[in-house]
């Protein structure tokens, strides 16, 4: 199904704080991955039917047109809103194409995933990152599979995402983790962060990026709601106890957690800080503009 889109790559304000992006665009409208915690269901970004993926008619062109008029070649961000990696682009490869009109143009990438195909388009991000800024992020909630497949049900295993990442960054490419959220009651435990960062350190993954609670808002509490008491009884009635109605709930335990996460990390040599990832990949970029001098 399609639908009708004006523009692709829109202006951002919060580049300083959220990776570096200068532009966000989303091929895809919807998302089919089941994600029992996605804040993109809320009802404020008026995705009707969010679990159902539509293309933007034109998205290539438009896309096109855009990037030609930018005079300023900065970051895109991708996947932001919806998983451009969802099961579709494998056949329609909407994101593949994109890519090579961001590599074509000069452009930077902050791309988020939870889909190892990403694999699939790794040359592309090799030559994007020996021109601009290039960083991947992919989101592993838990270190178990069997507890990821219930509340990530359609999205490959985080063993998978812990090999996709390896891969890329023996690759050359700047790729790590976005630990986010932390659900409370379900899996914001320190043996799961623990297993996470150890995880990290065996694939030689550069980063973790936290979020040590979940937000919730509108429908999509109702939603997260039914679906974390269906799979954990007495979680929501445990939610309901602990935040009421509040739209930012960090876990109980979060300081003991993030003190543990932080001391884990620091061990391993993996980076958390937004800034110090920041840094760094744009550093890597540098690194190899100076290489292909």
């Amino acid at each position: 199904m399609e639908i009708i889109a004006k523009s692709i790559l829109q202006n951002v304000s919060y580049k300083a704080g959220w990776f570096g992006v200068d532009y966000n665009m989303n091929l895809y409208r919807g998302c089919c991955h089941g994600c029992i915690y996605c804040d993109s269901r809320s009802s404020c970004y008026g995705i009707d039917h969010f679990d159902t993926v539509r293309i933007k008619k034109d998205a290539l062109l438009i896309l096109e047109n855009e990037l030609r008029r930018k005079r300023v070649k900065g970051v895109v961000g991708m996947g932001a809103m919806s998983d451009t990696y969802n099961p579709f682009e494998k056949e329609l490869q909407l994101s593949r194409q994109a890519l090579m009109l961001l590599d074509r143009y000069g452009f930077g990438l902050s791309l988020e995933t939870k889909s190892d195909l990403i694999l699939r388009d790794l040359d592309i991000l090799k030559s994007i990152s020996e021109h601009n800024s290039a960083i991947v992020k992919m989101t592993i909630t838990c270190a178990d599979d069997n507890l990821a497949k219930l509340i990530e049900p359609n999205v490959c295993p985080s063993s998978k995402r812990f090999e996709a990442l390896q891969t890329m960054n023996e690759a050359g490419i700047y790729a790590g983790i976005l630990l986010m959220p932390l659900l409370p009651f379900i899996n914001d435990t320190s043996e799961n962060i623990t297993a996470i960062v150890k995880q990290a350190k065996e694939h030689k993954i550069p980063f973790i990026y936290p979020m040590f609670g979940v937000t919730l808002r509108d429908n999509q509490r109702d939603y997260y709601l039914k679906k974390a008491d269906e799979l954990f009884p007495g979680t929501a009635q445990k939610m309901i106890h602990a935040y009421g109605s509040s739209y930012n709930c960090q876990v109980p335990n979060a300081r003991r957690l993030y003190a543990i996460f932080k001391s884990a990390c620091d061990e391993a040599g993996i980076l958390y800080k937004m800034s110090d990832i920041i840094h760094a990949y744009q550093r890597k970029t540098v690194e190899q503009l100076h290489l292909h001098l």
